[in-house]
């Protein structure tokens, strides 16, 4: 599963976010038991994972201000 874009992600719904935020959470499980073993072979996949996760993470937290910004005002 390559990475998203950011843009490519904000299409997302909610549910799909949440379930992509979990299957990257689960590949980056993997890799890093793969990397002691010797069985990565790229080491920056690791890198990825873990930035593709900081983005759904941060754009669930936009759309989460933007609905308590809509709600009190």
């Amino acid at each position: 599963m390559p990475a998203q874009k950011a843009s490519e992600l904000r299409e997302l719904s909610d549910d799909q976010l949440a379930l992509r935020l979990e299957e990257s959470r689960q590949a980056l499980f993997n890799l890093r038991f793969q990397l002691p073993t010797g069985a990565l072979e790229r080491t920056s996949e690791i890198g990825a994972r873990k930035r593709e996760i900081a983005q759904i993470l941060t754009l669930a937290r936009e759309r989460e201000i933007a609905q308590e910004e809509s709600a009190s005002g």
